[in-house]
């Protein structure tokens, strides 16, 4: 099964243009699975709350269901980054579409980061696993922050995920450190689609640091990008391989676990 990773820079409040953007690329990847970045819709630096909202998409929004069909007509599964607006709430979300539609699902982040917090609400419903049948792989998607907390990973690979999908938005030079760590400490496949390009529209001049990356279930680098350019990564995975937790005749990272004397 292949897996493609698209690094780019979204332009901030050029809906329709990152949209065509998206499109174009879905079409044009002939990967099975293609993950975006974070936001990838919109952007990511918002004056105020009131400003998400204006660009927030309902889940029945025409540019989602538009995601849907493609899925549907190219058998492809997308995991793209979008501002989500449900009722009075707003989330930061990564949509999950699947050739079936019944197995489609939204993720909403978990840990806000920096001035997020006063921009969107944090999740309510926290993580989960889709196991697509029909491809027989199970998939975990976290957003960007959400790496800092190894108990991200760890719930998502106790559920069963084979890969862990990450739209991000990166503006750090330490999560590359950690990432390969989330894979090989999980034995899942992980891969990140971060943006490239700067935005400074509340006076942080935000530099995103590109060098998106697909890692192996053993923490290795797989696929890697450059820091600034738009590129499409692209490699086989074998999810099957991630469900054995053993590493050697006597060891299995999962049933060696001693839950009792962890903290809470």
């Amino acid at each position: 099964m292949q897996i493609s990773v698209k690094q780019f820079n979204p332009l901030f409040g050029e809906t329709e243009k990152n949209f065509l953007f998206i499109i174009d690329s879905i079409r044009k990847i002939p990967s099975q699975i293609i993950l975006f970045p974070e936001l990838a819709l919109t952007g990511y630096d918002f004056h105020d709350r009131s400003e998400a909202e204006k660009f927030a998409l309902s889940p029945d929004s025409s540019m989602l269901k538009e995601f849907e069909y493609l899925a549907r007509v190219e058998n492809k599964i997308l995991c793209i980054g979008f501002a989500e607006k449900s009722g009075d709430k707003i989330y930061n979300s990564a949509g999950l579409f699947f050739p079936e539609s019944k197995y489609n699902n939204i993720y909403r982040k978990t840990h806000l980061f920096y001035k997020e917090r006063l921009i969107f609400d944090e999740t309510d419903r926290g993580f989960f696993v889709v196991d697509y049948e029909p491809w027989d792989i199970k998939i975990g998607t976290m957003i960007c922050y959400d790496w800092r907390f190894p108990e991200s990973s760890r719930t998502l690979a106790l559920m069963g995920a084979d890969i862990i999908l990450c739209p991000s938005n990166l503006v750090t030079d330490v999560w590359h450190i950690a990432m390969p760590a989330r894979a090989l400490e999980n034995k899942v496949y992980l891969a990140v689609a971060n943006r490239i390009g700067k935005e400074n529209r509340n006076g942080v001049n935000l530099v995103f640091k590109g060098k998106s990356a697909i890692y192996g279930y053993n923490g290795e680098v797989l696929e890697q990008a450059k820091k600034d350019t738009e590129e499409v990564l692209t490699t086989e995975i074998e999810p099957e391989k991630t469900r054995n937790k053993s590493f050697n005749e006597i060891n299995n990272i999962f049933s060696d676990r001693r839950a009792k004397w962890y903290f809470k």
